[in-house]
């Protein structure tokens, strides 16, 4: 048997320290709760007032009505479109919500549309938000469920929304390939359904429509009168009894909303059972430390050290860790654990500044900086997402990577080579994998770590994330410096005091655009949360992939040989 290795350390909370990292970190998830409150609100009071005196209830408490009592939902995209579109009076969560939860015991992903904001109305960030939500169907083959009440493509911006290949039209391009696949899709119209809009619950394979609120029809009234002259009521057009009684384009005519999300509870509670991948779990264990212990840990300053080894520990099971190359490549941690009971393998930046061999007997120990990815390191993690990939356990990535090791030294090591090693084993990973950003998130390293383009099932985030190309600092630094040579270049020189203002003014701009709600706003991450929602997330993003049998044979790709 392997050898186990304790994982972690005890947290002294009466330090000072640890409770100036905590006093922190609770503010930063004040601060997290406060603006995700406010997007929930959507379009503000008077308009869910309207709502309600239409007889129809909120996209939020839609869903809540739909998940089974007691159980979670994990949202995604709540910060989607946030700080976007304000000279269109914003779009908070791009006018929809999106997340995964139980319905009549089975996990499913949910998309509801807010009538709220601008009715529903499908703005760019909508369609990329539910083009997620499609993907994470397609990805993990479980049910999807659209409540419908949208007055569809936003006008002003449809060269934004309508022909490109991730535009509009994919929706309906994915609702028929789920159907292929055999992927449950059911689509409840409570509201508006309009135009090219109409197609997305039609397509899907049952679709429910509720007495008075729903209606669906390719043309309006409006735009039936301009283009044949004819008048017709919105109902006779396309409400409830026309599409359930006459043109038999809806199957089941629902009272009020309770009734139609009644009825999706049975129809989903009625689905067969489906083979599942089988990812290995075992019962539940707590973590060795608290989770709130986190807070007291993790440094708000992103240059600050800490071991990684103390976060995870207070987010897998107790006793399950067996850590893999515990002495070799000491900045990338690797090891096998267990999250609420899941088999997991996990890569994770070190942040603390380690002592590492160079590989030259005469040579001397050398210090590595935490959080830069070394050749050894990629080397180590490379191999070890490749084990993972034959022993059909899912990865886990925890980012806080500043990139790879720059400088002659690392080059004529093969920094190169062994960086593309790790880039193609996580490229070419066909295990389910999940990543969580911790802290930084740079360059190559987010690459390497499993950002966003090498498709992890779920990608998630602490309030203590950044998201870019390099730190501010530098960036900064060397923006500064291509705008003062092209100035010299110009005949102007500029003074001390003009270079530091110059420098404070790139800084900032590019600090707001490495700030976690900015990488949100874009889907950059599925998620913000606390850290203390990490294990929970994760566990239930393990059951999601397993819904899916489909693993491909892993083949390394030519650059590991």
């Amino acid at each position: 048997m392997p050898r186990k290795t304790g994982l972690g350390r005890e947290l002294n909370l009466s330090s000072k320290s640890v409770k100036t990292r905590t006093d922190s970190y609770i503010a930063m998830i004040s601060e997290l709760n406060r603006r995700r409150t406010q997007v929930a609100a959507g379009g503000g009071k008077k308009r869910q007032e309207r709502e309600h005196k239409r007889g129809k209830l909120l996209a939020r408490e839609r869903v809540s009505r739909l998940l089974d009592e007691g159980s979670e939902f994990h949202e995604i995209g709540s910060f989607a479109a946030y700080g976007m579109y304000e000279e269109d009076g914003g779009c908070p969560s791009a006018g929809t919500v999106v997340g995964l939860g139980h319905v009549s015991g089975r996990l499913c992903i949910i998309v509801a549309n807010d009538a709220t904001v601008k009715a529903g109305a499908w703005f760019p960030m909508t369609t990329k938000k539910n083009l997620r939500a499609q993907e994470i169907a397609l990805e993990n083959r479980i049910p999807i469920i659209y409540l419908v009440d949208s007055a569809g493509v936003y006008l002003p911006m449809q060269d934004e929304v309508f022909p490109d290949r991730d535009h509009f039209g994919r929706i309906f391009r994915n609702n028929a390939v789920l159907s292929r696949l055999g992927v449950p899709q059911i689509s409840a119209i409570m509201g508006s359904c309009v135009a090219g809009g109409a197609y997305l619950p039609i397509m899907s394979d049952e679709a429910l429509i509720v007495e008075g609120t729903g209606s669906v029809f390719l043309a309006g009234p409006f735009l039936v009168k301009a283009a044949i002259g004819e008048t017709a009521e919105k109902e006779t057009l396309g409400g409830a009894a026309t599409h359930s009684q006459i043109s038999g384009v809806t199957d089941y005519q629902m009272a009020d909303d309770d009734e139609c999300l009644a009825t999706i509870r049975e129809l989903i509670g009625r689905l067969g059972e489906q083979q599942r991948a089988g990812f290995d779990r075992i019962e539940s264990v707590e973590p060795a430390f608290a989770p709130e212990e986190l807070y007291g840990l993790l440094p708000i300053s992103a240059s600050s050290s800490y071991d990684m080894r103390d976060v995870l520990a207070r987010i897998v099971d107790a006793e399950s860790w067996t850590e893999y190359k515990e002495g070799y490549g000491k900045t990338i941690i690797t090891g096998y654990a267990r999250i609420d009971g899941w088999s997991v393998g996990i890569v994770a930046n070190q942040r603390l500044v380690v002592r590492a061999k160079s590989g030259v007997k005469s040579q001397v120990d050398e210090m590595q900086a935490g959080g830069v990815i070394y050749s050894d390191s990629a080397d180590k993690a490379a191999r070890f997402i490749m084990i993972c990939n034959q022993k059909k356990i899912p990865l886990v990535f925890f980012q806080d990577v500043t990139g790879f090791m720059v400088g002659s030294r690392a080059e004529h090591g093969g920094i190169i080579k062994d960086g593309a090693k790790m880039v193609s084993a996580v490229a070419n990973s066909v295990v389910p994998k999940f990543t969580v950003v911790v802290g930084n998130s740079y360059g190559a390293g987010n690459y390497a770590m499993c950002g966003r383009a090498y498709d992890p099932r779920l990608i998630l985030a602490w309030p203590t994330a950044r998201i870019a190309v390099m730190g501010g600092a530098q960036a900064a630094e060397t923006l500064m410096q291509i705008q003062a040579t092209k100035r010299e270049r110009e005949g102007e020189e500029l003074s001390e005091e003009e270079r530091a203002a110059l420098l404070t003014e790139i800084q900032e701009r590019y600090d707001s655009q490495t700030s976690p709600y900015y990488a949100a706003a874009r889907l950059w991450v599925d998620e913000l949360i606390d850290p203390i929602e990490t294990r929970s997330c994760l566990s239930t993003g393990l059951e999601m992939a397993n819904h899916n049998p489909d693993i491909p044979p892993f083949s390394p790709g030519i650059i590991q040989t």
